[in-house]
């Protein structure tokens, strides 16, 4: 169920940022504000006294710190990614990234790697790539533009591999969402310098609707990470849990973008819808 959590909090983020173009949304503005809500969330779900004092004493401090320096720098890759070689890439590079916490899992938690477990890994990794693109000619990506996605993809999975090793050997059941907010803390203190540095040149003004949609951001943001980290501590192994949220989140978005935004797909991206769901069910069975 916290799988499904998970998946379904990263859907509704999916959900969010479709509307931000339909409301003319400020996407740093935004972002920077959905770091401080779900900060706020993580604080206020965490069920014992906050001693702020003792925080930096943490087996997970600079992790925690650490993860939050690179959700916004990854943020504002993906950004740039998008400008220069198009929203399809980000998506590629993104979720294609489960390989790193894939062979994470298998080379340092030694997870074991079936016949049904890899065929199912390599459909999967396929049914991303086939549902992510959008466009009848696929991707095209410049050379010189080639180090971005690269950069995205290298990110991506090692936020993902750094919350397991976390959450593995450094984090209390009861720490989670104190974790969660601090990661969120510092992504808000890097976001706030940029968004700084913004208002000062004058390229950037502040409005109250961008307020808006950081709050309406913030809590799906915050319960993804929640209920991942809380999807890595059942009984299955990191690499399955990665794998099905990954392609969870690829599959359920789809579906929503097709019910509330009337998106069509083509015929590449409902064989990767399928595939999949193939994938998912290879992947749960031979756990």
């Amino acid at each position: 169920m916290y799988l499904l959590y998970s998946i379904l909090s990263s859907t509704v983020i999916f959900i969010v940022f479709k509307l931000f173009s339909r409301f003319g949304i400020n996407r740093l503005q935004a972002i920077v504000m959905n770091y401080v809500v779900a900060c706020a969330a993580g604080l206020v779900l965490y069920e014992r006294p906050i001693a702020f004092a003792e925080i930096p004493d943490k087996a997970w401090f600079f992790g925690a710190l650490l993860l939050g320096v690179l959700f916004i720098l990854i943020f504002n890759l993906m950004a740039l990614t998008t400008q220069r070689s198009g929203i399809a890439v980000v998506s590629v590079a993104t979720k294609m990234s489960v390989v790193i916490p894939i062979l994470f899992g298998v080379f340092y938690y030694k997870d074991q790697l079936g016949i049904l477990k890899l065929t199912g890994i390599i459909l999967a990794l396929v049914a991303v790539y086939l549902a992510s693109i959008k466009q009848k000619d696929g991707l095209q990506v410049k050379k010189e533009n080639l180090i971005f996605p690269v950069l995205v993809f290298l990110g991506s999975g090692i936020i993902d591999a750094s919350i397991k090793f976390l959450e593995a050997s450094a984090i209390a059941k009861s720490e989670v969402p104190l974790f969660s907010a601090l990661i969120f803390a510092a992504a808000f203190a890097i976001g706030l310098i940029f968004v700084i540095i913004q208002v000062i040149k004058g390229k950037l003004r502040l409005q109250f609707k961008n307020v808006l949609a950081g709050i309406a951001l913030g809590v799906p943001n915050y319960f993804s990470i929640y209920f991942l980290v809380q999807a890595l501590r059942n009984d299955w192994e990191s690499s399955t849990v990665f794998l099905i949220n990954n392609v969870g989140i690829v599959v359920v978005s789809t579906l929503a973008g097709i019910l509330l935004f009337q998106e069509k797909l083509l015929l590449k991206n409902w064989i990767g819808l399928i595939l999949a769901v193939i994938g998912i069910v290879l992947v749960s069975i031979s756990r």
